[in-house]
């Protein structure tokens, strides 16, 4: 029989877990994206493109920076 502190423990974990993986298939699906020039066709791209790369990549930059302990959340 499982105490409620390990049941607890277990819950955690799986949580953490499942949450790990929804964020390793964001992870591919983005990388595939990028493979694919996030759907753009490369002789067609525009300044518009450019701008929601911009988008995309500050956002990005946002997550590694907390992740990485970098810029603004430096320690």
């Amino acid at each position: 029989m499982m105490t409620k502190r390990t049941r607890q423990k277990h819950d955690l974990l799986a949580t953490f877990i499942a949450l790990k993986m929804e964020i390793d298939e964001r992870l591919t699906r983005l990388a595939a994206a990028s493979d694919d020039h996030f759907h753009k066709d490369p002789d067609k791209i525009s300044w518009p493109d450019v701008g929601d790369l911009e988008h995309y990549n500050a956002q990005l930059k946002e997550l590694t920076d907390q992740i990485f302990k970098e810029g603004e959340y430096a320690e």
